[in-house]
């Protein structure tokens, strides 16, 4: 007679016990040696998967994350952070300063700069947003509508990339099983074996050559999922402005995460 599973309730009070405990460890770390004095944008984790400790800056919020491994003692973690301290203020000051999605903001959208114009109206069912000319349309009964210009955005760059990579993917002979949007730090794009791409939503901000090239570059690990000379000149032959693009999302990509912060 076969033997009934065992719950995973167990397995999951235990996964959650680490984490509070880990988090009991980081706020009692904190408490104890004044991260803050060496930088207010610094934040401290302590991962159980980290093997050393590194500092990454999360261009999003426009922190820097020191990782501290499990095992590893916060004193030393502490001495790590006051070694690089002028590396974390240089970081910080580096980072683009935020431009929130409000009235009378100019943003660059598929290659142009356009005005958000908010119609605010208490009297309104449901806020409408709308593309024209060199304006972002808002019709709306909320005081704060940034989310919902943020998610319009969202989803006409899924429309405007989904229709990009497809496009390219027909160049290249190739079918793609899924285009998704996210909201990434790391990376601008990404391509799994099984077809599927995913792109981050802020393209929506770069110029039209920038976007072209990291479709390209997408599609291609289609083709090569390495980058090999053969990848290379794929992405040369799948987007005319590739080297332009190129050279835009390396010395401007970070100026992106700055919208609708």
């Amino acid at each position: 007679m076969k033997k009934a599973s065992k719950p995973l309730l167990n397995t999951r009070l235990s996964a959650q016990s680490s984490k509070d405990l880990l988090e009991d460890r980081r706020e009692k770390a904190t408490t104890r040696y004044p991260f803050h004095e060496i930088s207010e944008h610094l934040d401290v984790k302590i991962s159980p998967r980290a093997k050393r400790m590194a500092l990454r800056v999360d261009a999003k919020d426009g922190s820097v994350k020191l990782v501290i491994p499990k095992r590893a003692s916060i004193r030393s973690a502490y001495e790590f952070a006051l070694k690089n301290a002028y590396w974390i203020k240089d970081r910080v000051a580096e980072m683009p300063e935020a431009i929130a999605f409000d009235h009378g903001t100019v943003i660059p959208v598929l290659g142009k700069n356009r005005k958000i114009s908010i119609d605010y109206n208490s009297t309104l069912k449901r806020t409408s947003i709308i593309l024209k000319n060199n304006e972002i349309i808002v019709s709306t009964n909320k005081e704060d509508p940034s989310s919902r210009i943020k998610r319009f955005l969202i989803d006409l760059a899924k429309k405007e990339l989904t229709a990009l990579a497809h496009l390219k993917a027909e160049m290249a002979d190739r079918t793609i099983d899924r285009v998704d949007v996210k909201d990434t730090t790391s990376r601008w794009g990404s391509c799994s074996h099984d077809g599927r791409i995913s792109f981050s939503w802020r393209l929506i901000f770069a110029p039209m050559e920038a976007m072209d090239y990291v479709v390209a570059h997408e599609v291609a690990h289609l083709v090569h999922l390495d980058h090999s000379p053969n990848f290379w000149r794929v992405c040369e032959q799948l987007s005319n402005q590739y080297h332009k693009g190129h050279r835009w999302m390396k010395k401007n990509g970070a100026q992106l995460m700055r919208y609708g912060a």
